[in-house]
């Protein structure tokens, strides 16, 4: 087997292919038209946390009588909060280079496009074509942010997640058409610095692929906070000002018209499967996604594809689980196919949300007979130590054998407490042997073992 493998796309699915190819004493070429990290790093997961932490740290400040103590005149500088943010992703970017440099893996920058052979046919930024030729070559173009039919980004008053997080000056309105991660993470951010927020979703509630009742409190608590949600509401027509937009918007009791400064449009992505030689070699695709096997094998030999380009879940951590599993199966060794009902969702607002698993509502259409536990941070000591008693732990078992079907999780520190359940769920771990596992007190995670017990009604502080 010839030991060389060229990757097209340097995101969290390409440059971790990449670096576990070379682990495994491949030559490997990595290809990229933009900056290592793709879309994540620079334009997505990493800047966004570091707005995100801008925000919180605020909330933190205009509250501060709460918790005793006096912060006064406090002011938000807006461009300083997108530098900061900026700054993050070009040191993780650095990083990755590092890591590219570290792993002897040589980086080619330019536009990639599958030819016969299969080869790689590269032009660089300053229109030179050069071919490469590798019989393993891996595909991670990634996705870009999706437009509606009669709704398009045209980065001035229709915005999406990259200009919303480079903006020159902050709006003093927004509206925010799309109530999944992005929308959600972006209202937050924008409503704690003090711009007026609509948020809007087409489905009964935001974060509509979370557990209902998730998606419920969440809209609880940030209407709580003053920010404008409407759910169940579409967005009929979009008009230009000469202030900005102005919006139909149609709720199935009536007709609303809204203006704002600025629309971030945050209804999904596509996949960026175009003008790549997809059609020129046959490789399969079913509505723009590229099809594989178990172990990322498209059906031409010696083409694989992985990340967001698949009809698999588009974030981060996914694309580069199946990078790893693609160049270990490449590699000769024995893989497990992925688990996707394993796979973690999170969003990063305030509280946080994370699940793992099935729904409630997906747990009984299954036809599993469940059993549900919830633990409210309310009961918390800790939650209510630190002022952020909002939101729950549920947990949703077989009734039967007890096996964890779905974890759902909305409050502080969500984000981080999923990956226990995860590891719970990976060891086929019972809800009775969570609940009579001893979590330290006074913590957060004891909300799991709570819930554990609460569905077993066991449950001790409720």
């Amino acid at each position: 087997m010839e030991k060389q493998v060229i990757v097209i796309g340097g995101g969290p699915g390409g440059y971790v292919a990449a670096i576990r190819a070379a682990q495994l004493g491949f030559s490997v070429t990595l290809i990229e038209k933009e900056n290592l990290g793709g879309i994540c790093l620079n334009w997505g997961c990493i800047p966004t946390k570091a707005l995100l932490k801008s925000a919180e740290a605020l909330e933190y400040l205009l509250h501060a009588e709460s918790y005793g103590l006096k912060a006064e005149n406090i002011q938000v500088d807006f461009p300083k909060v997108i530098a900061r943010s900026r700054s993050v992703a070009e040191k993780m970017s650095r990083g990755v280079e590092f890591l590219m440099r570290k792993n002897k893996i040589q980086v080619i920058k330019g536009t990639a496009r599958l030819r016969p052979g299969p080869t790689v046919e590269v032009t660089s930024p300053e229109g030179k074509i050069h071919t490469l030729k590798a019989p393993h070559i891996i595909l991670a173009t990634g996705a870009r942010a999706a437009n509606l039919p009669h709704i398009h980004i045209d980065g001035k008053t229709v915005i999406g997640y990259r200009e919303a997080m480079t903006l020159p000056k902050q709006p003093e309105s927004l509206l925010v058409i799309g109530a999944g991660a992005i929308g959600v993470e972006f209202s937050y951010f924008y409503h704690t610095l003090g711009t007026r927020v609509t948020l809007v979703e087409a489905l009964p509630h935001i974060l509509p692929r979370e557990d209902e009742e998730v998606g419920k409190e969440l809209e609880k608590i940030f209407r709580k906070k003053g920010l404008t949600v409407l759910s169940h509401t579409q967005v009929t027509e979009l008009q230009k000002t000469k202030k900005g937009i102005k919006a139909t918007l149609k709720t199935p009791k009536e007709t609303l018209q809204v203006e704002a400064e600025l629309a971030l449009l945050a209804v999904g992505i596509t996949p960026n499967t175009e003008n790549i030689g997809l059609e020129e070699l046959g490789v399969k695709t079913e509505k723009g996604r590229v099809l594989v096997d178990a172990f990322y094998r498209t059906n031409v030999p010696g083409i694989y594809a992985i990340g967001d380009i698949l009809p698999t879940p588009a974030l981060a951590h996914v694309a580069s689980m199946e990078g790893i599993i693609c160049v270990e199966k490449i590699a000769g060794l024995e893989p497990h196919p992925l688990d996707y009902s394993t796979i973690p969702s999170c969003t990063y607002c305030q509280p946080e949300v994370a699940s793992m698993g099935l729904t409630e509502k997906a747990a009984k259409e299954k036809g599993y007979d469940i059993k549900v536990g919830k633990f409210p941070y309310t009961a918390s000591g800790k939650a209510t130590a630190m002022g952020k008693n909002e939101g729950f732990v549920k947990l949703i078992f077989d009734a039967k054998y007890g096996e964890l079907l779905g974890a759902h999780i909305i409050g502080p520190n969500a984000t981080e407490m999923i990956g226990e359940l995860i590891v719970a769920r990976r060891l086929e771990t019972t809800g009775h042997e969570l609940a009579k596992t001893i979590h330290p007190h006074p913590t957060l995670s004891e909300a799991i073992m709570e819930a554990a017990a609460a569905a077993y009604g066991e449950v001790i502080h409720l």
